[in-house]
């Protein structure tokens, strides 16, 4: 067989050079975490700022977008400095993406210094400036919400326990500073991001019960941990309604070129394992232009960047990663998300051979496949949509390359689940006249929320319960008094508060009998956090569960 990967209804016959590998099973009835999202790195007084069209390819999810639904930077050391990364910020708030941000230190008056194994002018937080401390989150937090970014959260400290440069944390430090003033600061709040995932590091935050109530994520750096050391079961025991994030990385060095190949699809297995293996809900990458990192100096995709889309692009804030063969043959490594009926499957091929790969979908149907591929000549480039019968599906995955595939459950189409923030809509089908296809029975919708301290995201699921195809759709609710909608995606959603009208774009305006199609926005809010009570598609009242 060519390069190109091949999806067939039954095991295809093997080339000569051609593998078979034991058949990967994917359960979307068994979930494991939440996603959060893949993105980097914005440190413009160390590297400069992105331009305005790196920050596109950066967060946009288009054809030679990185598709990076969270955006890292950092915290000012005084107020003069909160806007150096505003602009790129502002505009990642504006497509959708989570902010959240990272001090390296507090500001200089709050400093004192003192001998550290021999380090005569090691820095830490002066113990009677905890409480000023915390307000100075809180005002780097205020600062950002006022010209427009709402921070997802903020991190006590940048790796605490690898400080020569920075500002020194001990454990029982950031414990006594999580118990006593973290509940204060206006936001999620992050803790403690080791350099390398040292456990001793969190788990003291883990086993005081005061500290992690004032703690929201978990958060790690993975610099030369190694693959054993990912699991985390005293997280799994503890760290229950708590996130768990990977907030900074740069994968397999910072020396070689983020085009050398194959290598670059060492970063896809690293991903690949912070999601299976330590269950990482978020994976952020260090700098993210750069002659190692996703974007290359010129503003165009490195092949790590292509890797890392593979993910970023299809694997959307809010997807649940679901059970599967985690690595059915030597050097493919095989992971799961759903989102509704949405399905996405990203396999790993390191092997030097083609590998013929069959994949069973359970309680899934016949349905269409869209696919994505990066290999040595290729950086993400769409493939030919084809089908899947039954559940089942049988993959030829090119030698050293990198795939992503899309299908539904329940026999719909299968498009990219892109976010779509444009305030203008696309050309649409024209509505259905009852998306309950004559049957009497309402749509049915499901609206779940995560609120903060002056925001919110909104994840709506809408239930085609009827017999016939809905063509064309327009779901209408209200949004209680002080809430606003800021980004969308999936649907074009006008206007921004009170009576909302959410239409299908392009790619979704098709919901076939029992299908479901996933949308969501971001807003902010004035204290008023209740859920719209009503919900009607095409002016046909739905049932809210």
């Amino acid at each position: 067989m060519g390069a190109l990967p091949v999806i067939t209804a039954a095991t295809s016959v093997l080339g000569a050079t051609e593998a078979a590998a034991a058949t990967a099973a994917i359960n979307p009835s068994a979930q494991r975490q939440t996603i959060r999202g893949f993105g980097g790195m914005a440190h413009a007084a160390w590297i400069g700022d992105l331009t305005a069209a790196q920050r596109e390819t950066a967060f946009g999810t288009g054809e030679g977008r990185l598709g990076f639904s969270i955006l890292r930077i950092p915290v000012g050391e005084s107020q003069a400095d909160f806007g150096r990364d505003l602009a790129t910020a502002k505009r990642a708030a504006e497509l959708g993406v989570t902010v959240f941000a990272s001090p390296w230190n507090p500001p200089a008056s709050m400093i004192e210094t003192f001998n550290r194994n021999g380090q005569t002018n090691a820095k830490r937080l002066r113990y009677d400036q905890y409480a000023a401390y915390a307000q100075h989150l809180n005002s780097f937090s205020t600062y950002m919400r006022n010209n427009g970014v709402n921070l997802y959260a903020i991190s006590v400290q940048n790796e605490p326990d690898y400080a020569h440069d920075w500002t020194w944390w001990t454990s029982t430090e950031m414990v006594k500073f999580l118990r006593e003033n973290a509940g204060s600061i206006n936001t999620r709040v992050i803790a403690p991001e080791s350099f390398q995932y040292v456990k001793s590091v969190s788990d003291p935050i883990l086993n005081d019960s005061t500290a992690l109530a004032n703690v929201d994520i978990i958060g790690a750096h993975l610099y030369g941990t190694s693959y054993s050391n990912f699991p985390y079961p005293l997280f799994k025991q503890k760290g229950a309604g708590k996130d768990l994030w990977m907030t900074e990385v740069y994968y397999p060095n910072s020396t070689d070129s983020a085009d050398t190949w194959p290598q670059a699809l060492d970063v896809g297995e690293h991903m690949h394992r912070a999601m299976v293996e330590a269950e990482f809900q978020a994976y952020v990458w260090w700098y993210i232009r750069r002659s190692y990192g996703p974007m290359r100096e010129d503003g165009q995709l490195s092949k790590r960047g292509a890797i890392m889309a593979q993910f970023a692009r299809f694997v959307r804030p809010g997807y649940v990663r679901i059970d599967a063969t985690a690595n059915p043959a030597s050097n493919v490594y095989v992971s799961a998300y759903r989102s509704g009926d949405t399905v996405v499957i990203v396999a790993i091929n390191k092997g030097t051979s083609a590998v013929s790969q069959q994949f069973t979908v359970a309680n899934a149907t016949s349905a269409s496949v869209s696919s994505w591929v990066t290999d040595g000549s290729r950086n993400v480039a769409a493939q030919a949509a084809t089908s899947m019968s039954n559940g089942s599906l049988t993959v030829t995955l090119p030698a050293r390359s990198m795939t992503t595939f899309v299908t539904s459950l329940s026999g719909g189409s299968s498009p990219s689940p892109s976010p779509v923030l444009s305030p203008t809509p696309s050309p649409t089908p024209s509505p259905s006249a009852s998306p309950s296809g004559g049957t009497g029975t309402g749509p049915r919708v499901a609206y779940t929320m995560s609120s903060w301290n002056s925001g919110f995201t909104a994840s709506i699921s809408i239930t085609n319960t009827g017999t016939s195809t809905i063509n064309g759709w327009t779901l209408n609710f209200t949004l209680p008094s002080g809430q606003s909608i800021t980004s969308g995606w999936n649907a074009t959603y006008s206007p921004s508060s009170g009576q909302v009208s959410a239409a299908n774009v392009s790619y979704n305006g098709t919901i076939a009998p029992g299908a479901t199609v996933d949308i969501g926005f971001q807003a902010t809010h004035t204290g008023n956090t209740a859920e719209p009570t009503a919900f009607t598609l095409n002016g046909v009242p739905c049932t809210v569960v």
